[in-house]
């Protein structure tokens, strides 16, 4: 039988409840529409606003283990990106490119009553969030990017090693619908090998509820899909913004922290601070241990490194 469009709404408010007392106790389920998307989540802390934006292949559940830190000081606004985990758009035509969720993302904060906010993001979320900071400006008081540097740059320093270790982007960015249909052949063996990849595979970094919690949102044919749209987004359409920006020089208008775990300094490329100087004046780079899954792999770390970065922002302004 069809499931009916109340009966989908109610079983994913149904899951998003139980996803936020299990991963976030004491916080409330965020199931709001805005911009296009009926974003799930959830919402928590007192103080100046923060929208903490998740990664590929994660949802909103990436931010657990820093919340209840960064929640004493602050309200901390924790979505699904844009038809990640259990954020629906109503259609996913046009694409979803990054200038796209920016605008659902400043439309979500909004409707929460933030016109101005902080801004964390991790991986793809990094991305959505320095376009929306580029797209609007005044918005974001300050911005941390979490083992992201700007797709144009990594794109121009992208070679062989880059793809072998990062085959996802390439894979995932094909023409519809290659991927998606390779993926419906084994979504949980292909996630976990991911996680693998970014040295995430134990119980240290993901926990088992966890673990099973990302792979239940990637056996989703429509996560899937979203997915394989943001990437091909990020190498045609998000590319050609960047390009763009660097032509036009325009530069992020807030304070910018950059945090990258030393495994991935390279002798011979510029850091990630100073890839950052082309697009801002005010970058504080941080140099963490662990992997690619900062917020997960080290997260007393990542906290202490946005509580003090967080706590010279003025919030509402």
């Amino acid at each position: 039988m069809t499931e009916t469009m109340a009966e989908s709404l109610n079983r994913r408010s149904g899951a998003n409840m139980d996803a936020a007392a299990a991963f976030f106790p004491g916080f409330s389920p965020l199931d709001i529409d805005a911009g296009g998307v009926r974003f799930a989540g959830v919402i928590g802390g007192a103080g100046p606003p923060i929208l903490l934006l998740h990664g590929f292949p994660e949802t909103h559940i990436a931010w657990r283990k820093l919340a209840p830190a960064l929640a004493a000081q602050h309200t901390l606004i924790i979505p699904d990106l844009p038809g990640y985990g259990a954020s629906r758009p109503h259609a996913m035509t046009p694409r979803w490119t990054k200038r796209r969720v920016s605008e659902a993302l400043v439309a979500l904060m909004r409707a929460r009553g933030h016109e101005r906010f902080a801004l964390a993001g991790h991986d793809r979320g990094a991305r959505a969030g320095y376009r929306l900071v580029l797209d609007h400006p005044r918005v974001v008081t300050r911005f941390a990017s979490l083992t992201v540097v700007p797709t144009l740059d990594a794109m121009l320093a992208a070679d062989f090693r880059y793809a072998q270790r990062n085959y996802h982007w390439f894979f995932l960015g094909q023409e519809e619908d290659l991927p998606e249909r390779l993926l419906a052949a084994a979504p949980d063996e292909f996630i976990d090998r991911v996680f693998v990849s970014m040295n995430a595979g134990n119980e240290n970094v993901i926990e088992t509820p966890a673990r099973e919690a990302y792979r239940a949102a990637f056996r989703d044919p429509a996560v899937r899909h979203a997915m394989c749209e943001d990437y091909r987004a990020a190498l045609v359409e998000d590319l050609a913004h960047d390009e763009e920006d660097r032509r036009a020089n325009r530069r992020l208008d807030c304070p910018v922290l950059v945090l990258w775990p030393h495994s991935q300094d390279r002798p011979d490329r510029s850091n990630p601070a100073e890839i950052w100087r082309l697009w801002t004046n005010d970058v504080t780079g941080v140099v963490t241990s662990g992997g690619h899954l900062l917020p997960e792999d080290c997260p007393d770390e990542i906290a202490a490194a946005l509580i003090l970065f967080f706590s010279a922002s003025s919030g509402e302004g």
